[in-house]
Formats: C-alpha cells, structure tokens, sequence
C-alpha cells in the first residue's frame, strides 16, 4: 500500500482537503481522511483525473486533416499529454469522403493498438450549414448522403466513441434520429438553424452543441436561436472554448448560470497543430493558418481553432466566479459523460485502475501519478 496526499484532491465529483489518496500497485483503494494516513508522501498542488477532450484537431506541429495516420495520431496524444490530456478524441475537420474514411481506419488502428489517449473519433463536419462555416472550407461543405449515413453507421459499431457535429441544414430530423440510435454522438454546431429546428433535434437524440456561442445562431429577445436552445435545456451539454478569443467572458458567465442543473457544460480545446510545438504557421486545407499572441487565424483573420491547452482553459474559467470542483469536472468527468466506453474516464474511483494527474499550486501541469 501507498498513500498520496496533496492540499486538494478532486475525484471527478468532489473536491476534498486535507485528504489522501490510497493505492495497492496500480489501483486506487480508497479517499481517506489524512490522519489516517500519517506517512503519506507529501505532494503539491492538485490531484486530479487526466482530462477528457472532444476536440482535438492536432498537436506536435501535426494536423489530424494533413495527416490521417497512426503515427499522427500518436504525435498529437502525446502533444496533449505533456499538457495533462489522458483522453481525446481527434478531431477531423470538414474534408473529403475519402480523408474521413481514412481517419476512421486509422483512430480504429490506433484503438487496435492501445495507443495511449485515444478514445475514438469527432468527425466535425463536412455536413454543415454555409452560412455559419467559419473556418471550414466551403467547397467541401455538403449534404448527408445515404452513403455517408451508411458510413457512419459503420464507423459508430467500430469505434467506441464516435461524435459528429451536424448543422440541421444537412442532415433531415430522420437521418439525425437514425444516427442516435447506431450509437453516434450527435451534435449541432456551425448551423444557423432557429431555436425549434434546435429543440427538434435534441428530442431526436442529439445530445450535444459543437463550441457553444461559435458558429451558431446568437440568441435575440424574440428569436433564442441556436444559444438559446442549448442554454435552456438542461439535458444537452455543450463544449466551450476557454481561451479568451472565442467567448466574452460576460457570455461564459452568463451560460454558466444558466439552468442547467446538472453542469452540462464542459471544456474543450479545439487545439490545433501549434500545441506543444513552436510552429508559427500551418496549413488548414490548403489555407494559411496563422499563429499570433495567442490566436490562430485564416489570413483574412477568421478564428481557426485555437492554441490552447487544459490548463490555460481552467486558468481563464479562474477569472469567473465559478466553484473550483465545477471548473474542474468541467475538464473531466462532464465531457466524460457523452462517452460510450471505456467509462472510467475523468474520475478517480476506488476499486479503478489510478490514472491521476497533478497541476502545481499555479494550476500549471505538474505530471502524471
């Protein structure tokens, strides 16, 4: 036996204080207080569960659209790693039918394989709405076919985890519902579709919103829109990007009160190739993306993705008054909750296999336990 302690531990669901962490080789026995365990190695900082990301475009100067192989798959999972990442989904922007079958072969190779981190596939696109494309490229936005259908369908019984961003303007209510129930993790994002055609879709199995706030109808006094829609259904969680670019600070306070009992609102980076490399610049089918303090952008300045890690997502939801347990489940176990399996991701659980990770009393990264 060994114990841990640390001035916090979260466990997915609970932040505790002067607490320690109990483990037998690999797994974790129990949360104790820590005058039950008077000879615990003293650590600093936070102990937490690895996070959990949706929406991991690339990493390690890699972009998953140029690269659709294990070994980039594997390039891009430790690029997230070395910032705290143990689970991901890799994430292909809107391309052609060929690359997404390719990225589909290859994130069920790397699953194969063991690869560590990768956990299944988020397939952004290609069936989107052209007026809230941001930046995905126009000339491959296009409708669902039977075909793609089929091809999902397809993908969702090989993979163990497999989301696709929809906008209603592609994809008919059927094909939705019939997708939902192949297993598919739907859902909307870069639609412009009204707050109904929104509330349709979650009723026929959509269960999420793709980087709320982006690319999305705005909610107005008299037309909630796409924003609307999410904010006020509890059931439906909705990813957020964190990185000071993307939502007004006033806008993730005013989302994080909405009524959303159960805290559906999660983290994600919608990281590009830049994280965990030094590149200046990369390319987004066949366009000039450009990394500047902080900001990706086309060049003729259109957001594209972000250059943003876990840590610098929780270190701007610090600024907000937010509960610490919540901000962290926010990065965890709550993007954990749309997946299939496996299902110990984003907690620590007695009897679990310990998969833990520590940021410093920075918030900074710290390494894996």
């Amino acid at each position: 036996m060994r114990d841990i302690t640390a001035p916090e531990i979260f466990d997915g669901t609970t932040l505790y204080t002067d607490h320690a962490l109990r483990l037998d080789g690999e797994t974790l026995q129990a949360i104790v207080p820590r005058a039950d365990a008077p000879n615990a190695e003293p650590l600093d900082g936070t102990i937490l569960p690895g996070f959990v990301d949706l929406q991991v475009n690339g990493g390690g100067g890699v972009l998953f659209n140029d690269d659709t192989s294990v070994e980039a798959l594997v390039q891009i999972a430790e690029a997230h790693a070395s910032t705290g990442t143990t689970a991901l989904l890799p994430t292909l922007i809107t391309d052609t039918p060929e690359r997404s079958i390719r990225a589909v072969d290859a994130v069920a190779e790397a699953i194969e394989r063991g690869l560590p981190g990768i956990i299944g596939l988020h397939l952004e696109g290609p069936h989107l709405s052209l007026a809230r494309k941001g930046a995905h490229d126009p000339s491959l936005i296009r409708d669902m076919t039977d075909a793609d259908e089929a091809l999902l369908c397809e993908a969702a019984r090989r993979l163990p985890n497999l989301m696709v961003t929809i906008a209603p303007e592609a994809v008919p209510l059927g094909r939705a519902r019939r997708l939902a129930r192949a297993g598919v993790i739907l859902s909307l994002g870069h639609t412009d579709c009204d707050y109904d055609t929104a509330r349709a879709y979650f009723a026929a199995g959509v269960r999420c919103a793709t980087h709320l706030f982006n690319a999305m109808s705005p909610m107005g006094n008299r037309a909630p829109g796409m924003v609307g829609a999410v904010l006020d259904d509890p059931a439906v969680s909705a990813g957020l990007i964190a990185d000071g670019f993307h939502v007004h600070p006033a806008a993730m306070r005013l989302a994080l009160c909405a009524p959303k009992t159960d805290g559906s609102l999660f983290l994600v980076t919608d990281a590009m190739a830049t994280v965990g490399s030094q590149i200046t610049e990369f390319t987004l089918n066949g366009r000039r993306v450009l990394r500047r303090e902080g900001r990706l952008t086309l060049e003729d300045g259109t957001l594209a993705g972000a250059d943003l890690t876990m840590p610098q997502a929780l270190g701007i939801l610090a600024g907000l008054p937010l509960p610490r347990a919540r901000a962290l489940a926010m990065a965890t176990s709550l993007p954990a909750r749309l997946l299939g399996r496996p299902a110990n991701h984003g907690h620590l659980r007695p009897g679990a296999a310990f998969h833990a990770i520590r940021l410093d009393a920075t918030g900074r990264f710290a390494g894996r336990l």
